[in-house]
């Protein structure tokens, strides 16, 4: 007689975020020798803050990081949303995964 199969534990759901809280952009024109990175997520601080980190720099190096501490989430992800505005109006787009 064969053994019954386990049942796989029941996950249960999780809430996507509505508002993105990581992104990664990219500038390459090798035309001008320009090939720069822009990344900036938000993550919680030990004060119960939000901290939004922006790391920049040539693709291929660690590049330079600024922590923006905000005591409200909401004001952090203004602040993520207005530097993805100006990146993507100076010629940054999404990085591509792959």
């Amino acid at each position: 007689m064969p053994k019954p199969v386990p049942k796989a534990p029941v996950r249960p759901p999780c809430q996507l975020s509505l508002f993105p809280e990581t992104a990664t952009l990219v500038r390459v024109d090798p035309a001008t020798n320009c090939w720069r990175f822009y990344s900036l997520s938000l993550q919680p601080d030990l004060f119960g803050g939000i901290a939004l980190v922006r790391q920049w720099g040539r693709i291929g190096t660690a590049g330079r990081q600024v922590c923006a501490l905000y005591d409200d989430a909401g004001q952090a992800w203004d602040a993520l949303a207005r530097q993805l505005r100006v990146k993507r109006r100076r010629g940054y787009r999404d990085r591509v995964a792959g």
